[in-house]
């Protein structure tokens, strides 16, 4: 009880952005956008003013007309597709709207001066997974191309109040398969600044456990172990007591 009332008593180490107040989030504006990574699966639909122009930029169901695939494209090691008619197309690093005029500025050669094509990319939901000392670890399926640490915190559960609020473990890794470790303080509203605000596809959260937490697990675990032993001790001196006398 001692432990638990020392560990948890104070709202220092539990309470997010305690410095809000103080610190300027100008470095924050600007909208978010996901970066295509390899193993991602894209979705590419190419629409001209004549159908039959763009169907053979446009994966087909069993080769049937007006039936497009659902299935798209995924991005290789090297971070290419293999796109129709074009051959292979480097996508990987590329927003959503940068691979949209990359693709269209390929196909452009293919189509008569007056066409305009309209070329949609949209990335297939990707994976995040927060572990730890928070209410429903698991995996995060993420289907908007967007997502941030509070928001993944939020859907595992929040942490409890026996994580470490301020030393978060991220890992990440690169487009070249590259893990990166990063340790963020939720405790400093500076993170709302960081790079690392936004998630990307396969991050790993792990929030690990303060001291207070470890000792109440092992007091709680081996409790009824000591009471076990104690009673036989007492028994075992009893019957010597009763014995020698």
């Amino acid at each position: 009880m001692i432990l638990s009332m020392v560990g948890c008593g104070s709202s220092k180490n539990v309470t997010y952005w305690q410095n809000i107040d103080s610190i300027s989030l100008a470095a924050s504006k600007g909208l978010y956008d996901a970066r295509i990574m390899p193993k991602d699966e894209l979705t590419i639909l190419v629409q001209t003013t004549d159908p039959l122009t763009s169907e053979p930029f446009n994966l087909r169901l069993n080769g049937q007309q007006n039936q497009i695939q659902n299935k798209g494209y995924l991005v290789d090691n090297d971070g290419y597709i293999n796109f129709p008619i074009v051959g292979k197309i480097h996508v990987a690093g590329l927003t959503k709207t940068e691979c949209e005029d990359l693709v269209k500025s390929k196909i452009q050669p293919y189509l008569s001066r007056t066409e305009n094509p309209l070329v949609s990319v949209r990335m297939s939901s990707y994976r995040i997974t927060v572990i730890g000392e928070v209410g429903s670890p698991g995996v995060i399926p993420v289907s908007t191309e967007k997502i941030n640490i509070v928001e993944a915190l939020a859907q595992a559960g929040d942490m409890t109040v026996y994580g470490k609020r301020d030393n978060i473990l991220l890992i990440r890794e690169d487009q070249q398969g590259e893990k990166h470790k990063v340790r963020l303080n939720m405790n400093d509203a500076n993170i709302i600044n960081s790079p690392y605000y936004y998630l990307q596809q396969n991050d790993i959260i792990y929030v690990e456990p303060h001291k207070v937490k470890a000792r109440n697990t092992f007091f709680g675990s081996n409790t009824s172990i000591w009471f076990s032993v104690l009673g036989i001790a007492t028994s075992i001196t009893g019957l010597l007591i009763n014995i020698l006398r």
